[in-house]
């Protein structure tokens, strides 16, 4: 159960990552906001970088538990 959060969640983490804007348009771009991209981040972005935030917490702390578990063993 835990390894499958590990997997979840890092998938999960990597996919957010990877629609981010680097210093093209991103996930802002993709959805006609690229005019509005050199004023600052739209809210979409902003939402995008909460639950990357959400879903790197619930990695790490997952990750933690798994391997406070596996010491057990």
């Amino acid at each position: 159960m835990y390894i499958m959060l590990v997997i979840l969640s890092m998938v999960a983490v990597i996919s957010g990552v990877l629609l981010h804007s680097g210093r093209g348009g991103g996930l802002s771009d993709m959805f006609g906001g690229g005019g509005g991209a050199a004023l600052g981040s739209t809210a979409a972005e902003r939402n995008l970088n909460r639950i990357t935030f959400v879903f790197v917490l619930i990695w790490i702390f997952s990750l933690l538990s798994l391997s406070f578990l596996m010491v057990r063993y």
